[in-house]
């Protein structure tokens, strides 16, 4: 890693942190076991993991680290809590198509925060692909409104908000380690589950399927993803997510044969398209 540019650590990161996730919505589909025990052992297991391993790392300089995050630690807090409890009801709510591809306007609601709270200055590019962003939301939207799906779809939303708030953060706070924040994150996440959890059974498939899931695609990809915009923009972050849209649809298809309807995938396709377009054109700027 020594060896790599700014811009490869951050991308390698990224694709690494994406790639791990990818396969979350399936086993979230899979499990068996309630919605709230879900979030609590998403919460638990990568709490401590994550957190064994930085006292290992960093020992006692954790929480001197974590104090020293300041404000930022605490909207990087709040942030990653509310995206991972937002993002398991949603898949639990609605396709999962439609709760990646909500995910998937992270980069353009970015590029509108970086724009307000970064003054990094967004170009006409970014502004064409933002509206035809949300045209093509508003489309899926009124579809979901027909299905019922709606509720999952607008909780999707909330989570693409969350990454985008959390991805500025970080840019933000370049200087400042904020991945304590994270592990503490994943704590409030595990507390606020026990409000409504309802059994803390694993049972059968769960048995396996719940503990991988939080260590492959919870605990590893949330300090990568932690970490990536400390060395690349935060918009250009949330667009490896563009694989996860892809992709997780793809894993659900081939094992549980879950269909998205045909407005998700145009208005899906729409969505990626614009993303996709607009960063090859971003890129080839720079």
């Amino acid at each position: 890693m020594k060896d790599l540019t700014d811009q490869q650590k951050g991308s390698l990161l990224a694709f690494v942190a994406v790639m791990f996730i990818t396969p979350d919505s399936l086993f979230i589909r899979i499990s068996n076991i309630d919605t709230w025990g879900l979030v609590f052992y998403r919460g638990i297991i990568p709490f401590l993991t994550v957190f064994f391993v930085m006292l290992i790392i960093y020992k006692l300089n954790f929480f001197k680290i974590l104090l020293n995050s300041g404000y930022h630690g605490i909207i990087y807090i709040a942030t990653f809590s509310i995206t991972n409890i937002t993002f398991v009801v949603s898949i639990q709510n609605t396709n999962v198509a439609n709760t990646l591809v909500m995910i998937a306007t992270a980069p353009m609601l970015s590029a509108i925060l970086s724009t307000i709270f970064l003054k990094e200055t967004s170009d006409k590019k970014t502004w064409i692909s933002v509206i035809v962003t949300f045209a093509a939301i508003l489309y899926i939207f009124f579809d979901s409104l027909k299905l019922g799906n709606f509720y999952g779809d607008i909780l999707g939303f909330i989570t693409a908000i969350g990454l985008a708030v959390g991805a500025i953060t970080i840019r933000s706070a370049k200087s400042k380690n904020l991945v304590p924040a994270a592990v503490v994150g994943k704590l409030f996440v595990a507390t606020f589950a026990l409000f409504f959890i309802e059994s803390f059974a694993l049972k059968d498939n769960d048995l396996i399927i719940v503990p991988l899931m939080c260590i492959l695609c919870v605990a590893i990809p949330f300090v990568l993803v932690t970490i990536a915009p400390r060395f690349i923009p935060a918009a250009e972050v949330n667009l490896f997510f563009l694989l996860e849209t892809i992709v997780g649809p793809i894993w659900v298809w081939l094992i549980i044969k879950e269909q998205p309807s045909f407005e998700t995938i145009l208005g899906g396709a729409v969505i990626v398209a614009t993303i996709a377009f607009h960063s090859f054109l971003k890129l080839r700027n720079s």
